[in-house]
């Protein structure tokens, strides 16, 4: 087990520049601060007006041309220097092509950023909960910029399909109900402590909380008239968003360039290959030539796989995920001394999503997993989720996250604390799952299933995704013509094994957030081309191949585009 970094490098002038970055990006985006655990900023809003896109903007310019004048000294500089002109230089990119202003999907837009980032803000002394309260106070001004920008991009012509706002309106309606707010609960549940202590200071706090709530609410009320009233009007029915912004899309989501249309047909191929190995599991679970869906039917109805209730989904994840730390750690990674706790948790939403949030700079607040349950769904059956388990936690994205923010003594803070390629990260936590499944930890059928369950669903994005947004003709298996939201739903009906919710959320998020669910897949495939390249350089040289000092090596690395994890590994 290590526990204590061996070598410590001395900074350079490039890591100096990269951690004034993540000091002046936190300054401008508050949530970001919070989000990474660096303290001072946990009672602020950040301005999300086109006014303050500018200045987020201005400073990654202001960060490029410091680059430009400085030479790498070693290769971690010669990563960094590579990872953040890619990453800027596409957050540029982006500016210019009108995308930081129009954000509003299902998933992942300041809508859902004004109440996540409260799932990561301490709370754990009166002062954490003075800082919420000055925080869901202040949320009205920053709903009031979010509006100005989502405004400014209309009037450009850049507006959200109108599914996308429909459903956005939804959420607001439910954020700003008195009764199902999330801040109504939230403040009541968090005030319980400061009850207990009758100070003159607590009873502030308390009134604080409750009017913040109140602030909180009136805020999402007004971005859902907004919503309705001026921007559903103008919103186009039409869901894909073309070559174009897709291109660009990808780019961002893989850290990497590929061939879409190669990238399509892969995904159709990659499909099939995992269905044929899911048929093979099935006929072990429920005979010669039975059906997949006889093998899962086999499954739900074994009391042993079942789970009742979400506080025995939580304490499951909990032991599976910390059997499966004790297991890999000093055989298959040395995992740090502050990576080995993880928490699991349920997630205060209920939209179906699992997701999972870092450890804070000095691990004070630990890796997270996070699982947001769909008010209708009660039971959970463990062999679709083993291998979800192992995607969040051990070996996929907390160790990876958490290797990251370890790695202070030889990268700087944009390396282990800000910088996040999805390509990257969910290509690795698809990766880990593969390799559990590899090092034998999914030998049981039912398992192993889940396991293929999991990559079907992802296989199938890749192609519902690249499908959709690109104006691809369906294989006539699946309709034929051109995919559309309908042809996409059947299709994920047809390989997605889950609650019908979680796949309604699942296309309304696909449709939405274009690029970003390939990435998982296409991130797998990118990882494991990595991986047998340098199998094939160490065997074409003599040497034996050691799969672990790769994953090593790997992580060490932190999150970087795809291209420059390949260039980085080949040297």
């Amino acid at each position: 087990m290590t526990s204590e970094p061996t070598h410590v490098r001395a900074p350079s002038a490039i890591d100096a520049v990269a951690d004034e970055f993540v000091r002046e990006t936190a300054r401008l985006d508050p949530f970001a601060a919070t989000s990474l655990g660096i303290p001072g900023y946990d009672h602020l809003v950040p301005d999300l007006s086109p006014v303050g896109i500018a200045a987020r903007t201005a400073l990654v310019r202001r960060t490029l041309d410091q680059l430009a004048g400085l030479d790498p000294i070693d290769a971690v500089d010669e990563v960094t220097l590579a990872a953040m002109k890619e990453r800027l230089g596409l957050d540029l990119e982006l500016e210019a092509a009108g995308e930081h202003h129009r954000m509003l999907n299902v998933i992942a837009s300041p809508l859902q950023e004004m109440r996540d980032v409260f799932d990561v803000a301490p709370q754990d002394t009166l002062e954490h909960w003075e800082n919420i309260a000055a925080r869901l106070n202040a949320l009205p001004q920053a709903m009031a910029g979010y509006v100005e920008s989502l405004r400014h991009a209309a009037a450009r012509g850049h507006v959200a399909a109108v599914r996308q706002v429909e459903e956005c309106i939804k959420q607001s309606d439910e954020l700003a109900d008195p009764t199902s707010s999330f801040f109504t609960s939230f403040v009541r549940e968090g005030a319980v402590d400061l009850v207990l202590d009758d100070s003159s200071t607590c009873t502030v706090v308390r009134k604080e909380l409750e009017h913040g709530a109140v602030a909180a609410r009136d805020a999402y009320a007004v971005l859902s008239a907004f919503l309705r009233d001026e921007l559903a009007p103008q919103a186009s029915p039409v869901d894909a968003v073309g070559r174009e912004r897709y291109a660009l899309a990808s780019r961002h989501f893989l850290g990497a360039t590929v061939d879409l249309d190669e990238t399509y047909t892969w995904g159709l191929a990659e499909l099939a290959r995992v269905v044929a190995e899911q048929e093979a599991v099935a006929a072990q679970i429920a005979g010669p030539g039975a059906s997949v869906d006889d093998a899962v039917a086999i499954l739900d109805a074994d009391p042993t796989r079942t789970l009742h209730g979400t506080e025995a989904l939580r304490a499951w994840m909990q032991e599976t995920s910390d059997e499966a730390v004790r297991a890999l750690n000093g055989v298959h990674f040395d995992i740090p001394a502050p990576v080995l706790e993880l928490e699991c948790r349920i997630a205060p939403t209920q939209t179906g999503g699992i997701y999972y949030t870092p450890p804070s700079d000095d691990f004070s607040r630990p890796g997270r997993m996070w699982w947001s349950v769909p008010p209708e769904v009660t039971e959970f059956n463990t062999w679709r989720e083993k291998t979800t388990v192992f995607h969040e936690g051990v070996p996929g994205h907390h160790l990876q996250c958490g290797q990251a923010v370890y790695e202070r003594a030889t990268l700087n803070d944009w390396r282990r604390l800000a910088c996040w390629v999805s390509g990257h990260g969910e290509g690795w936590a698809l990766y880990a799952e593969r390799l559990m499944a590899d090092l034998g930890f999914l030998e049981d059928p039912g398992d192993r299933l889940g396991m293929l369950d999991a990559q079907r669903m992802r296989a199938a994005r890749v192609v519902l995704d690249i499908g959709v947004h690109l104006g691809k003709d369906a294989p006539e298996e699946w309709g034929g013509g051109v995919w559309d939201a309908d042809k996409a739903w059947e299709f994920l009906r047809a390989n997605v094994n889950m609650p019908e919710a979680f796949v309604r959320f699942e296309l309304n998020r696909y449709l939405g957030w274009p690029g970003q669910a390939p990435s998982y897949k296409v991130g797998q495939r990118l990882w494991e081309q990595a991986r047998d390249s340098a199998r094939a350089s160490a065997l074409a040289s003599g040497d034996d191949f050691d799969v672990r000092a790769f994953h090593a090596r790997a992580l060490s690395l932190g999150s970087v585009g795809l291209d420059v994890l390949h260039t980085a590994l080949s040297r």
